[in-house]
């Protein structure tokens, strides 16, 4: 997990665990329990948010999850580093965390519907085609860096390294970057949990630091 403190005028972490990975888990609750957030926002959809509390933070069980080809991939070469767990079980405490200290979570990104439009806006019939040999590509020889933060870059940037995929990460992180400055200021004290590949862009877009988008 990768975390930083940034100068917004208001008192806001960003932490960013590698998806899928349990080991994130621990570091993470911990860094919320240090930070003390009155509001934690998360890198995810409304109805995403919805579905993981609906299907994982309030029932006992867990149901079957059903995996892409491009997801199953991705775990395959990341379970190199230790257990992992779909749908992202860093996320789902978070959830969990929030419920247990009564402190606020919302969700930062675009609901389905505006994902949908975005996508539409920015991924046209080349790219689509493009990325699709990106992820059976990455699928038949995953990376295979020393970490798991760099396993987590590496794969996006090998799926999403056409100009259309950057530009539509570029607008799905600028769409968080607004609503969690609304956040803040509306909460004072706000943690950002956003997935690995995402940190640097959201951080940019956030601080002004290199390398949004």
């Amino acid at each position: 997990m990768i975390a930083a403190r940034l100068a917004t005028g208001h008192g806001l972490l960003l932490l960013a665990p590698v998806r899928g990975l349990t080991a994130e888990i621990a570091p993470l609750t911990r860094a919320l329990d240090e930070f003390g957030p009155t509001a934690v926002g998360l890198g995810l959809s409304v109805e995403e948010m919805q579905g993981l509390i609906d299907y994982f933070v309030v029932p006992d069980g867990e149901p079957v999850v059903p995996l892409t080809t491009n997801e199953l991939n991705e775990v395959r070469g990341l379970s190199r580093f230790g257990e992992v767990r779909v749908p992202n079980p860093s996320f789902i405490e978070v959830l969990r965390w929030g419920v247990h200290r009564n402190v606020a979570v919302e969700p930062l990104d675009p609901s389905e519907e505006g994902s949908a439009e975005l996508f539409a806006e920015h991924i046209g019939y080349v790219e689509l085609v493009r990325r699709t040999v990106r992820e059976r590509r990455a699928g038949r020889a995953p990376p295979t860096p020393a970490t798991p933060d760099d396993f987590a870059v590496e794969w996006e940037r090998r799926i999403a390294s056409g100009r259309g995929s950057r530009s539509l990460a570029h607008a799905r992180d600028g769409h968080l970057a607004e609503r969690a400055r609304v956040l803040a200021a509306d909460h004072g004290r706000v943690a950002v949990v956003v997935d690995r590949e995402r940190f640097a862009g959201v951080r940019g877009l956030l601080d002004g630091s290199p390398g949004a988008g």
